[in-house]
Parts: structure tokens; C-alpha cells; sequence
């Protein structure tokens, strides 16, 4: 009967087919445009390779000396914490002889104090002597009332070097995590730019190395000993001469030529570019302040028209780079992983402001 006919099977045919032969052009298409070559990235010039590089270089960079100022402040904690804690020692023996001080006081008081003072007057054998003890137990109990004041004294004392104890250690504390962020940025933006680098045949990093340019093929041990007459000699700087103690900051980094960058360092065999400049006026017997942030402000500013060698000079806007200048608009700095220490031109970066520190 017409009620149990079976459905009537379509055909794929006419519009269904063409559908389906649609779909499956189109997932051929789909293989050939998103497989193989087509989805690869096109590789990076050297030039937008070095771009790249150098960007990141600078960003690590303004990571260090963020670092380097935390770990001075942490430092600086780390010492109050210590100073604080050998003071709160010292309180605490004190504090310890005057307890015991006082316990034997108290036990000798409790000893001779059952008696009522007229009592022990009527029985006294020697109403004299009982009188001469009674005094020199009133004075002793002057002096008890004394004792027990220092002792009240000392542990407010230490309860307030505690305090400030506790306060350190957070400090402390905060500083360690800040160093560890920064760290870990650093870590990261450096190996960005050896994985960039590394995109490069070796014969591509090699000409970027030599457009960089940079003098470091001098021997060390010449260029050390005649390195400040060459500051002193070099063009534009015959009327500016250095004192003595920036003759030798500029001698100290001339030895320097060729030692390798490292974030953090501060010599005597690795730097970071503050930690050339600290380590070169150290050798001279200037103290100088860790990061570029703070040396900048730690001489006289002068303008670029006044450089002599041994001012410092700085770059970007962030003032994250600094060299020891050296004459003809020549500096000695250390510039990155990429590079050991080396005179490059002035204009090599972002010029940004100089400092005379002596």
C-alpha cells in the first residue's frame, strides 16, 4: 500500500554533486595555499635582522641598570638589616645581665623581707648594725628601681630595632623579587636576539659584526700604556686636557679593549656599559653611583661642544647607555652581548646628554 512505500533514496546528482565537487576543489585549493612553502615566513633580511637586534639590545640594556639599581638598593637593605640585627644582639646580652642582675635582687629580698622593719628593729641584737643594714637596704632599693628602668628602657629599645629590622626585610624582599623581573627580562630579550641571530648564516653576522664597527683589534697592553696620551692628543681636545684622575678613567678603559659584555658586571675582566664607567673612575679613586640613572646626575652637565676626554656621555632617551668619551667624537663603552668592549663614534646611538664627573 502507498502508506508503506520506503522512502525514495535521491541520487547524488545535479546540484548535490556539484556541491560536493565544490567542497573538494576547494580543500585541494585550501592544501595547496596553507602547505609547504606558501605558509613559511618569509625570512628577515640582515638588515631587519639587525634592526631587530638592536632594539632588543637596548631594551635588555634598560632592564640591567633597572637591575643594577635594584641591586644596589638591596644591598644598602641587606646591610641596614644586618647592622640592625648585630645592634638588637648586643641590646639583648645587655638586657640579659640586667635580668640577672635583678633576679638577685629579688631573691635577696625575698629572703630578708619576712620581717616587719620595727620587729626586726626589737629583735635586733645590734640595733646599730640593723640600723646601718636598713639604710644601705633603702639605697639598694633605689638602685633596683634603677636597674628595672634600664631594663624597661633596653626592651623598648630592642622591640623598636625589631621593628625596623622587619621593615628591612621587606625591603629586602621586595628588592629580590624586582631583581628577579628584571632578570627574567632580561633573560628573555637576549634570547630573542640570539634566536634572530641565529636566522643568519655565519657569514651574514660576521658582516653586520664588521658594519658595526668599533675599534677592538689593538693590543691591549699597547693601547693601555698610551692610551691617555691618545685621549690627550686626539683632535678637538688640545685646550680641554683632563685633570689626572679622568687621564686615568680614560687610561683603565683603553686596557679594557676587548673584554666581553656582560649584564650585571662591573669588571675586572666583564662589564655592562655602567659598569665600565664605575670600575674605570674606581681605578682612579672616584666613587661613582652604580646605574646610568644616577651618573648622569653625578657631575657637572656639560654640552656636547664641551666634551674633553673622561666625561661621560649618554644615549637615548631613557639614558640606559654610557661611554667614557676619549676625543674626536670618539667614546670607549661597552655596547652589548654582541660586542666587546670597543671605541665607536658618538653617533653610533641616540646621543642624549654628558657629565663631568672630576
Amino acid at each position: 500500500m502507498p502508506a508503506h512505500r520506503k522512502p525514495r533514496q535521491r541520487s547524488l546528482g545535479g546540484h548535490t554533486v556539484r556541491t560536493a565537487a565544490t567542497i573538494a576543489l576547494a580543500g585541494a585549493a585550501g592544501t595547496t595555499a596553507f602547505d609547504g612553502t606558501g605558509h613559511a615566513e618569509p625570512k628577515p633580511t640582515p638588515a631587519q635582522v639587525k634592526a631587530k637586534v638592536d632594539k632588543l639590545y637596548q631594551e635588555a640594556e634598560a632592564a640591567t641598570e633597572k637591575y643594577n639599581g635594584a641591586q644596589e638598593k638591596a644591598t644598602a637593605a641587606e646591610k641596614r638589616l644586618k647592622a640592625l640585627r648585630d645592634e638588637a644582639a648586643r641590646k639583648e646580652a645587655r638586657l640579659n645581665s640586667a635580668r640577672e642582675a635583678l633576679g638577685s635582687m629579688a631573691a635577696a629580698q625575698y629572703r630578708n623581707g619576712g620581717l616587719d622593719p620595727a620587729m626586726q628593729l626589737a629583735l635586733s641584737d645590734d640595733p646599730d648594725q640593723y640600723l646601718d643594714g636598713a639604710a644601705f637596704a633603702e639605697r639598694a632599693g633605689d638602685r633596683q628601681s634603677a636597674a628595672v628602668a634600664r631594663v624597661r628602657r633596653q626592651l623598648r629599645e630592642i622591640e623598636q630595632l625589631r621593628g625596623a629590622a622587619r621593615v628591612e626585610l621587606t625591603s629586602l624582599q621586595t628588592r629580590q623579587a624586582e631583581l628577579k623581573r628584571h632578570k627574567k627580562t632580561i633573560t628573555g630579550k637576549l634570547d630573542a636576539a640570539r634566536r634572530l641571530l641565529s636566522r643568519l648564516t655565519a657569514q651574514e653576522r660576521a658582516r653586520l659584526a664588521g658594519r658595526a664597527g668599533g675599534e677592538t683589534g689593538i693590543t691591549h697592553a699597547s693601547r693601555a700604556s698610551t692610551g691617555a696620551r691618545d685621549a690627550l692628543q686626539a683632535p678637538g681636545s688640545a685646550t680641554a686636557t683632563p685633570n689626572s684622575r679622568a687621564a686615568a678613567a680614560v687610561s683603565y678603559a683603553y686596557s679594557k679593549l676587548g673584554s666581553p659584555y656582560v649584564w650585571g658586571a662591573t669588571g675586572p675582566n666583564a662589564f655592562d656599559c655602567s659598569g665600565l664607567v664605575l670600575a674605570a673612575y674606581r681605578s682612579a679613586g672616584v666613587s661613582l653611583p652604580r646605574t646610568t640613572y644616577a651618573q648622569i646626575d653625578a657631575g657637572r652637565r656639560v654640552s656636547r661642544d664641551e666634551l674633553r676626554p673622561g666625561d661621560l656621555v649618554f644615549f637615548y632617551s631613557g639614558i640606559t647607555h654610557v661611554g667614557i668619551y676619549i676625543g674626536d667624537g670618539r667614546m670607549i663603552h661597552a655596547p652589548n652581548p654582541s660586542a666587546p668592549v670597543r671605541v665607536a663614534p658618538l653617533d653610533e646611538m641616540p646621543y642624549a646628554g654628558a657629565t663631568r664627573v672630576v
